[in-house]
């Protein structure tokens, strides 16, 4: 029998999510697109080559993928922990991994700035050692690192804590160490939900603005990401280029997270988890 049949109301079902996708997601990108062709190739490729422009997008999208591969790491160990290991306070980290989802984004900008400027808490540190860790390329990763992270934690944690630990034991009943149990029986099996954590934490990181535009100082040519020019053309009222910028973070956004999918679908299907 067809999987078709068995869920009930399929046909309804199916055409409700096509409704509400189309509504809130193809029709508005839909219009967007169709606004932009009015503007002509000419103006288009202008707006979006300009060299101000070209320098915003690679400093986006590379301390956004700065920021997924730290959170990567650091989300592994911290999933790992709170699955791993009891001890005091674990519910209470585990209640603020969220925090960065609840927490309104200029707020996060506004502490991060204050913590890590030249003369907070932490920045004072790393000023002295002649590192600058506010109004800085470093600055916007660590805002980025932190309304990432959850992103990775919570894609990695659930499938930690399913895991059978029947195949841990059997690795170590043929002696084997604990290194080797953890890359070659535990990793593989978080090898997708990582993925999956990665591709959050960065699209997240391509498009944030609150909490990056207090820490960066938006020094032209040096610290302005490509959400803050789309800004800085909307307030000029120039929304053309505007929309030139945000159809190539779109574009460039939608490749790399589907060229991420297809790895993924080709790594679950080399380990026969999909058909």
């Amino acid at each position: 029998m067809s999987d078709k049949k068995i869920i009930p109301g399929y046909r309804l079902t199916l055409g409700i999510t096509m409704f509400f996708v189309s509504l809130f997601l193809f029709i508005p990108i839909a219009a967007f697109l169709l606004y932009s062709v009015g503007m002509g190739l000419e103006k288009f490729l202008q707006a979006a080559t300009d060299y101000r422009n070209v320098h915003a997008y690679l400093l986006s999208f590379g301390c956004a993928l700065a920021a997924a591969v730290i959170n990567c790491i650091f989300g592994l160990i911290l999933a790992w922990v709170l699955v791993r290991y009891d001890f005091r306070g674990k519910r209470i980290m585990d209640a603020m991994l969220d925090l960065p989802f609840a927490l309104p984004t200029a707020i996060a900008g506004i502490a991060l700035t204050t913590l890590y400027s030249e003369t907070g808490w932490v920045g004072q540190f790393f000023y002295a050692i002649g590192i600058k860790s506010a109004f800085s390329p470093m600055g916007i990763t660590i805002a980025l690192i932190f309304v990432g992270i959850p992103f990775v934690a919570r894609s990695v944690q659930p499938v930690l804590r399913d895991l059978d630990p029947q195949l841990e034991e059997a690795a170590r009943l043929f002696g084997t160490d604990n290194w080797t149990i953890f890359r070659r029986v535990i990793f593989p099996e978080l090898v997708s939900p990582l993925l999956t954590g990665f591709a959050l934490a960065f699209s997240r990181g391509i498009g944030e603005y609150g909490s990056v535009v207090f820490i960066a100082g938006n020094m032209p040519f040096e610290t302005e990401i490509a959400p803050l020019m789309i800004m800085t053309k909307l307030e000029q009222f120039d929304y053309q280029s505007a929309a030139a910028i945000a159809i190539v973070m779109m574009t460039l956004s939608l490749a790399i997270l589907l060229s991420i999918h297809a790895w993924q679908s080709h790594k679950l299907r080399a380990i026969g988890a999909i058909n």
